[in-house]
């Protein structure tokens, strides 16, 4: 049994009792090749089973946490499991559940830092571990386990980097209207800005390779499940979609305290990853509507003026004035944005490569 203690957001120990040791990952070619196509290849040829980590990020959910462990399929062929669980600062007894009901590792935040920080530190732990595959799970047991393998086959079949369980929103019986209207919302918005299908975006059941886990840095504080499909297109990660299974609900969501808390949230990341991603569209689109509305009052001041009524009608010339110049300051705010958003790319570009090098 593995009990990893983390110490803070950002830095997490890593403490093995008994006889088990800390698997190290090995080292592969990286520079732009196709490293789940090595290890699918090396697996093929004999020479070892692909690493599947089931990573399980979970705040008090000690009621649940020991079946759906239980239920996770450890016999897959060509792939070794191994269950990892994060607990987010729980105060019912998680970890000790999740080491009685045969988790591999255990991950401890010593606070309550949020579901998209068990994600990271969950991402980190399983690729540190040797992680050639990570599928994400969550502890209320939502999800069936047993449909994992349907989860994996895409991306062991190189069709996908990323692959997310379609919970079918639209029937599924565990799904209220009002579930089903966030659903709709939030997979229209992801649909419209993805340039490609969306029926589940909210799914917390996903499958990673390890190219698309190294790739993706989850900023949000509040759920990965949208701010890593928007990051996919950029970064050119494939995403595919299968259909699963789910369990009767065991309890409500917890990750927000009502709807209009769960829209405003979930918007938030949309358009802060999006602007992020796109800065000079979003400020440019912002500029011309500015302008636009700028010249509208502005023709009017010069259409009257020309008629000899331009007196008194100052205001329509101030007020055009001002939008404009307000137009030409976002464009141009557009531009540092984007030279900024340059710059990002750059670093995540450098931080993919030191976490190549922390897995060699």
């Amino acid at each position: 049994m593995g009990d990893i203690s983390s110490q803070s957001k950002e830095r997490t120990s890593l403490a093995v009792s008994g006889n088990q040791q800390t698997a190290k990952p090995q080292a592969n070619e990286r520079d732009r090749h196709d490293i789940l196509g090595e290890s699918v290849a090396s697996s093929r040829a004999g020479d070892r089973k692909l690493r599947l980590f089931i990573q399980i990020p979970c705040l008090n959910e000690s009621n649940t946490l020991s079946q759906t462990i239980k239920s996770i399929p450890r016999s897959i062929e060509g792939v070794s499991v191994a269950v990892v669980v994060i607990d987010d600062g729980s105060t019912d007894g998680t970890h000790q559940v999740a080491k009685q009901a045969g988790a591999d590792f255990v991950v401890r935040h010593k606070k309550n830092l949020g579901l998209a920080s068990a994600f990271r530190t969950g991402i980190d732990t399983c690729l540190k571990l040797g992680a050639d595959l990570i599928v994400n799970l969550d502890g209320d047991n939502q999800y069936n386990a047993a449909d994992v393998p349907l989860l994996i086959a895409p991306i062991l079949n190189q069709t996908a980097d990323i692959v997310v369980g379609d919970r079918r929103p639209s029937s599924n019986p565990e799904f209220g209207w009002a579930k089903r209207c966030l659903q709709r919302i939030g997979s229209w918005a992801i649909s419209r800005i993805h340039m490609q299908a969306a029926p589940d975006a909210v799914s917390g059941f996903r499958a990673f390779s390890k190219e698309a886990a190294i790739k993706l840095s989850v900023l949000s504080s509040f759920s990965y499940t949208l701010e890593t499909l928007l990051q996919a297109k950029v970064k050119q990660l494939t995403v595919a979609w299968v259909v699963i299974r789910t369990n009767p609900s065991t309890r409500p969501s917890r990750l927000a305290r009502s709807i209009p808390e769960f829209l405003c949230r979930s918007g938030f990341v949309i358009i802060r990853t999006y602007y992020r991603q796109y800065p000079l569209r979003v400020f440019s689109f912002g500029g011309v509507a500015l302008v636009g509305g700028g010249v509208i009052p502005l023709i009017r001041f010069l259409w009257l003026y020309m008629q000899g009524k331009g007196d008194g009608m100052v205001q329509s010339l101030v007020i055009g004035a001002m939008l404009i110049t307000t137009g030409v300051f976002t464009f141009l705010i557009g531009i540092v944005a984007d030279l900024i958003a340059s710059n990002r790319q750059l670093v995540e570009t450098v931080l993919e490569k030191v976490k190549r090098m922390e897995l060699d």
